[in-house]
């Protein structure tokens, strides 16, 4: 579809919606033919669970895609494992890299040591975008709060790499609705968090935050970058922010 013509859909979804609650948003886009086929791209990490739940009880059988990129905790993917089973998710698809291209890349397992940019890539955004072919889009967990590169967020936006469109059902919502929601339908927590990790990524790049600290400091601790690299904002890899 031409990009001016996609453009136009997502704005007349975001008018469409804009009044929607979170959940009636992933229910609407989950049936609406203007959306197209989407799957839920889930890191199972320290506030997934809200998602994960809307769609389960909106569509338990929407694509869920989990990227295991062989470096998460154990406690995530035990986590993954007993979300899947206890939300009843009937299509959980786990990816990894390519089996070539690790060992084309990263034979020994220490290129996060030498560039992160590229370990990233590797092991998420590439895997990502092929476990993304044939869909028309995906929904995400990304919040307006959480960036000020992510204050204008609407509910639909256009991922102008792919021209896919990206569903940010939770866009509106505040730190404080995510704790209710967990609470008010008894949603277990990923173990980590209580033990000062607030926001989970992979084992050797993901450290305890003090108290006081910013939730996202301790993602890739004392360098430059802040995102995984799997969202784009106006065709260029966002940099700074906060990955869903």
């Amino acid at each position: 579809m031409p990009q001016n013509d996609l453009a136009n859909r997502v704005s007349a979804l975001n008018h469409r919606y804009r009044h929607h609650s979170a959940v009636a948003v992933v229910d609407h886009a989950l049936h609406d033919p203007e959306v197209g086929r989407l799957a839920l791209v889930s890191s199972f990490g320290a506030e997934s669970v809200v998602l994960l739940h809307m769609v389960s009880i909106t569509r338990a059988a929407t694509p869920v895609i989990f990227i295991d990129t062989e470096m998460l905790f154990t406690e995530t993917l035990v986590y993954q494992q007993e979300l899947a089973e206890r939300l009843n998710l009937r299509d959980l698809r786990i990816l990894r890299a390519a089996p070539a291209d690790m060992a084309a890349q990263d034979p020994d397992n220490t290129l996060h040591l030498r560039d992160t940019d590229a370990c990233c890539v590797l092991r998420k955004t590439r895997p990502l975008q092929t476990a993304l072919t044939g869909f028309d889009g995906w929904i995400t967990g990304r919040k307006r709060y959480q960036s000020g590169t992510r204050a204008a967020l609407e509910f639909f936006e256009v991922e102008d790499e792919t021209g896919r469109i990206k569903v940010n059902p939770l866009a509106h919502w505040t730190p404080e609705d995510m704790q209710t929601y967990m609470d008010e339908n008894r949603l277990p927590r990923h173990p980590l968090v209580a033990r000062g990790y607030p926001s989970i990524g992979c084992m050797p790049c993901t450290t305890p935050v003090a108290p006081g600290e910013d939730p996202r400091s301790g993602r890739w601790r004392d360098q430059s970058k802040t995102e995984c690299g799997i969202h784009f904002v106006n065709g260029k890899m966002v940099r700074k922010g906060v990955t869903a």
